[in-house]
């Protein structure tokens, strides 16, 4: 694992000598490039670096949460504030083997469905590194798991429109920015705890801490979270049915090569149902069993894993800023977050590797007595939960010094700054290692004339038996991959199941660097006001590196079979300028242009937008956006390598599942992706308390880059040279990579209607909010049908779940000391593709929250507050859909119903 000592002490160092400055005047300032409404008169806001007097004078969708709507809905950590939004969908948030296997304890956002890598992740208005690990489908995404202790957080802004030509490419479907508190003074701190009183013993503790002073003119804060959480397991509380999690490859297994079955048709072991485990036809359209023990022996590995990971995290942050001179300010910021996780596995996975499966006849424990090929794993039924480590590392700085002037523009402003940030992700994953376990069915040299026939060297001289300083076993030890080994209730494998396993470990590391300067300002006067502009310049620099142990880089793994270290940077240079120009008393047109060039990888790109804000009354404004976009191809998708567990439905087998193992690489000729978006919208504010607003949007991409879906490429070619085969006839790996698709669209409305009101003594804010998706049509080629995504899962294309309809409707009673909240949260039923077009329920949940403000209470001159929440008051259950873990991780929520009971103390 890398070090960060010296990076984390060189930043700190900077920190110090950057707060040197400490006897310089602190002066109240209009300046806020955190884009906080304070005291100033104008402010920048996410979407703009012209300063304004609003939110509402941006011609964009600009959605807000500010800290007490946080607190309203019982979040705990920033995933539970971008799960409820309704415009986020088919982000990961939950460790799913099937379809999130590397990425455990990380969260993401992924705006109209559009990708992780689609949605700019900000933090006070400055990038934040790429986790180090990919998703399945091989994308980088910002973790927001390890982004900032929830409590420093003042209020989180989602630009809903475009936003590359204001902040580069990565801004596709839109901006989320994370802003911190400011001036803070005083010392807070938090504690919850969250019990799951549905099944299981999973609960968890949530401790928090903020502090603020000033010191010689110099606002510090600092804030610190710590998070354990106890794991729910599917042994604990099971969604799927074995019918979903049953694998054809288990132990007790099946064999090739039995005298008497036909050729290539698989034996089942004849102690398969005695052992425990099931025995299954040779296909989904074959005679149940017939002839006699022709078929698998299937393994139900649905109660090893997790559907909440064990997870210990610790987050921190750091600010600092001040006043230089009468116009001059500087600020800092630091963040470390340490994350580690831990959810299961099925006991081994399955052997893939059948040309090394050969159990030979002088094995003392085969029962067929001559050479047979071994369809299984090494442990199955009866084996133990495989662990899977995860630990991720994040580290980030970043300053910036600004001023005022007054010179060829007015009301000007100045800003530079700098931000580093890292992550390293180290990932363990428990396998069969697959010369161990070949040379272990041949007793390793118990018959060395043998192994010299097959070619595998079962003596030291193969460093697949001695890496990690393995001892190997003495000569005549032989694996027994029979139903005898477990005959009365142990496992006669036990001691050799240590040597054969061993972990593949990935060490993920990202670096990003960020230089950016701009000026903005008044430059003259038009009849309706004056003319802002803003012009800049950035340098950003991203790398990626992946280091893997010497198995793996060889290979050696039997189901995970190994990836290639790799490492590689992509450097982008940029220019951007923005115009706003009062066109009359009540309507604005913002103008914005950038400029990127990704050098030799990506091209270069010149994207325009243009936004115009019209208010004919006080109480009406109406928006609409154009814009274009550009997204080059990642490092990990020119150059990377993963291999993933996942399921696939197999129309050889008249469309039974089975999971393999999927193996994707880099395609260095990829080219970039670019897209268009516009929005029209308006708000209506026609009494007093109530607000209305509707926004339609369209995003479309062409030569969008994604990852085939494996069930995709199985579709298309069952017997392609990129799907590997048993002798048997069953699907054990798929070969893909990243494309250019042809198409994506994408279009909707997103609805809001509040109204706020005061009853006597209580204050009544009832609120409906929600998302409809009209189209999300999906093309994988230029002359290839158009899928129609919305309303879909989309398991068999690269496309995210798309429920048609999302809401959240609620209601707010504040009284005095008082404050209970309620929220229906609903998401509409859709189409699985998986299975036929069998339909998958709609999901609707009820959380309720309330809280008593004891300082007000009693009258106290210190903050005391208590809280209570119930989340899924009712106990719903994720619909079912026919897959392995039996519910979409990428949708809905796992978990039953959730109590936590909070206290929160300051001075």
């Amino acid at each position: 694992m890398r070090s960060f000592t010296s990076l984390r002490a060189l930043a700190l160092l900077g920190a110090g000598m950057m707060l040197a400055p400490q006897t310089a005047h602190a002066q109240d300032s209009d300046v806020d490039t955190a884009a906080s409404e304070n005291e100033g008169n104008t402010i920048l806001v996410t979407g703009s670096r012209i300063r304004r007097q609003s939110q509402a004078d941006l011609a964009s969708p600009l959605a807000t949460i500010g800290s007490e709507s946080i607190s309203d809905i019982g979040a705990q950590n920033i995933g539970d504030v971008t799960q409820t939004l309704t415009i986020n969908t088919g982000a990961q948030n939950n460790p799913d083997a099937f379809t999130q296997g590397g990425t455990t304890g990380t969260s993401n956002i992924n705006l109209r469905g559009l990708g992780v890598a689609s949605t700019l992740i900000l933090l006070n208005g400055k990038r934040q590194t790429l986790s180090a690990a990919p998703t399945n489908d091989g994308i980088n995404f910002v973790d927001t798991a390890s982004l900032v202790p929830l409590i420093a957080i003042d209020r989180v802004e989602i630009l809903k429109d475009g936003a590359s030509s204001l902040y580069g490419s990565d801004a596709v479907a839109g901006v989320v920015n994370f802003i911190t508190r400011e001036n803070y003074e005083g010392f807070t701190v938090s504690g919850e705890f969250t019990e799951h009183t549905s099944e299981g013993d999973y609960s968890e503790y949530n401790i928090q801490a903020l502090a603020g002073v000033e010191l010689g003119g110099v606002n510090l804060m600092a804030a610190v979270s710590y998070v354990d959480r106890s794991p729910l397991t599917t042994a604990e509380r099971r969604l799927s049915v074995p019918s979903d999690d049953t694998s054809i490859l288990g132990n007790p297994g099946a064999f090739i090569g039995v005298t008497g079955a036909p050729a290539g048709a698989p034996t089942f072991d004849p102690g398969c149902a005695d052992a425990g485990g099931t025995p299954l036809p040779a296909s989904a359209a074959a005679a149940p069993l017939l002839p006699a023990g022709i078929g698998f022996c299937g393994f139900d590995f649905g109660e090893f894993f997790n559907l909440v990971p064990e997870e210990e995290r610790l987050t921190v942050f750091v600010s600092a800023d001040a006043d230089l001179t009468d116009s001059i300010r500087w600020s800092a910021e630091i963040g470390y977050a340490d994350n580690e996780a831990t959810r299961g596995n099925s006991p081994t996975f399955p052997f893939l590797q059948l040309g090394q499966a050969v159990v030979p006849s002088f094995n003392p424990n085969n029962i067929f007595a001559e050479d047979v090929v071994f369809l299984g794993r090494a442990s199955g039924t009866g084996g133990d939960v495989s662990p899977q480590f995860t630990e991720s590392e994040t580290f980030r700085f970043s300053t910036e010094i600004e001023g005022e002037f007054d010179g060829f523009l007015a009301n000007g402003l100045w800003n530079v700054n700098f931000t580093y940030a890292e992550n390293n992700f180290t990932t363990m994953t428990e396998d069969t290692v697959r010369d161990r376990f070949a040379c272990a069915l041949r007793g390793f040299n118990a018959v060395p004339a043998f192994n010299d026939a097959t070619g595998l060297d079962c003596s030291a001289q193969n460093p697949f038996l001695t890496a990690n300083q393995a001892v190997i076993p003495a000569d005549g030890t032989f694996f027994n991959p029979f139903a005898t080994a477990l005959a009365g209730g142990t496992n006669a494998n036990a001691a050799l199941l240590d040597y054969v396993t061993e972990f593949s470990t990935a060490d993920r590391g990202s670096e990003l660097f960020v230089g950016e300067a701009f000026v903005s300002g008044e430059l003259f006067d038009l009849p309706a006001g004056p003319l802002g502009v803003a012009l800049g310049v950035q340098y950003r620099d991203q790398s990626i590196d992946a280091q893997f142990d010497a198995i793996t880089a060889s290979d050696g793994f039997a189901f995970l079979i190994g990836e290639q270290p790799f490492s590689g940077s992509q450097s982008v240079y940029a220019v951007f300028g923005e115009v706003n120009a009062p066109l009359t008393d009540w309507v604005d047109l913002q103008l914005a242009i950038r400029y990127e060039d990704y050098g030799t990888d990506g091209g270069d790109t010149l994207d325009p937008k243009i936004a115009v804000l019209a208010r004919p009354t006080d109480w009406v404004s109406l928006r609409g956006s154009f814009s274009t976009s550009f997204r080059a191809p990642s490092t990990f998708q020119l150059q990377g390598q993963s291999t993933t567990l996942q399921q696939v439905s197999d129309p050889n087998n008249a469309g039974g599942n089975v999971f393999a193992a999927v193996r994707a690489g880099g395609n260095p000729l990829l080219t970039p992706e670019t897209s268009t978006a516009y929005n029209f919208g308006f708000t209506l504010e026609p009494v007093d308390g109530l607000e209305i607003t509707a926004d339609y949007y369209n995003f479309e991409f062409d030569d969008a880059i994604v990852q085939t879906a494996a069930q995709e490429l199985v579709n298309a070619d069952p017997d392609g040279p990129n799907i590997i085969r048993s002798p048997a006839g069953t699907i054990i790996q798929v070969n893909n990579g990243y494309v250019n698709a042809a198409s994506v669209e994408t279009s909707g409305v997103d609805f809001l209607v509040r109204y706020r009101a005061d009853v006597g003594a209580f204050t009544i804010t009832p609120s409906f909010e929600g998302n409809y998706v009209i189209d999300y049509n999906l093309q994988t080629s230029v002359n290839g049908p158009e899928i129609d995504g919305a309303g879909n899962r989309n398991f068999t294309n690269f496309g995210a779940p798309t429920p048609e309809l999302r809401f959240n409707a609620g209601v707010q009673v504040a009284a005095g000391a008082h404050a209970f909240n309620v929220f229906g949260r609903y998401i509409d039923s859709y189409t699985d593709d998986q299975n036929l077009g069998a339909d998958i329920d709609s999901d609707f949940r009820v959380d309720a929250q309330y809280s008593l403000d004891l300082a007000e209470a009693l009258e106290l001159n210190n903050q005391l507050q208590l809280t209570a929440g119930v989340r899924n008051l009712f106990g719903v259950t994720a619909p079912r859909v026919a897959t392995n873990g039996g519910f979409d991780s990428r949708v809905h929520d796992p978990r039953g119903t959730l109590v936590t009971v909070g206290i929160v103390a300051g001075i």
